[in-house]
């Protein structure tokens, strides 16, 4: 008789709805651990997609945020998901070793041995967007812990991605100039509205300190 892991009756028990086989003999053994043939092969492109899609990513991303999961919830990767989409940054869950692969030739390749244990990956196209979110959210769980990073070809460490943290965001940064900008219009346009004899006064007003300079 052959043994039981190299004869190939032993592989042929009857195969359920869902495509996995089952050895025989071993009821209590996960059958979704045991794929076939073509689910292997499916498996095997499924990779390579994930592969290929990862280096797009790290590739056109500005700034990656890797952080340990050290149990966090469905439910609380769920909220760190949408805070992240809020602002326009993703998040991945994928294996260290599909995401090595993923980054070879690419700037963030300076993240690579943070990429041990359960990792998270955090980025986006705006340098402070993942950090700050990354950042707020470690903040209130204890369980998700921030390793470090990188921006371009720039490695981070822990005190880097806080740092980029703290800096306001691009959209900060806009409403920011636009208040500038807008401040001084509204005076322009206050004084180009105003009667013909007001406009005079400032005009002269700004001559007498001109020549008092």
């Amino acid at each position: 008789m052959c043994e039981a892991l190299s004869c190939p009756l032993a592989l042929r028990s009857p195969i359920g709805r869902d495509g996995w086989s089952q050895p025989a003999g071993s009821a209590k053994t996960d059958t979704r651990s045991l794929p076939t043939g073509k689910s292997l092969q499916w498996t095997e492109r499924q990779k390579k997609q994930l592969v290929e899609s990862l280096n797009g990513v790290f590739k056109e991303t500005t700034v990656v945020v890797v952080a340990r999961n050290a149990g966090l919830t469905v439910s609380q990767m769920q909220n760190l998901r949408k805070q992240m989409k809020q602002v326009g940054a993703s998040v991945k869950v994928t294996k260290n070793r599909l995401a090595k692969i993923a980054l070879e030739g690419t700037d963030a390749s300076a993240i690579v041995p943070l990429l041990r244990g359960p990792t998270v990956l955090a980025y986006s196209g705006d340098p402070i967007a993942a950090p700050k979110v990354a950042a707020d959210f470690a903040k209130g769980h204890e369980k998700f812990v921030i390793l470090g990073g990188a921006m371009g070809k720039t490695a981070l460490d822990q005190n880097g991605v806080k740092a980029l943290a703290a800096l306001p965001s691009l959209d900060e940064l806009r409403a920011r100039l636009i208040g500038l900008i807008q401040a001084p219009a509204t005076k322009i346009a206050q004084v180009v509205n105003a009667p013909a004899t007001k406009v005079a006064r400032v005009v002269a007003a700004y001559a007498k300190k001109g020549e008092a300079a």
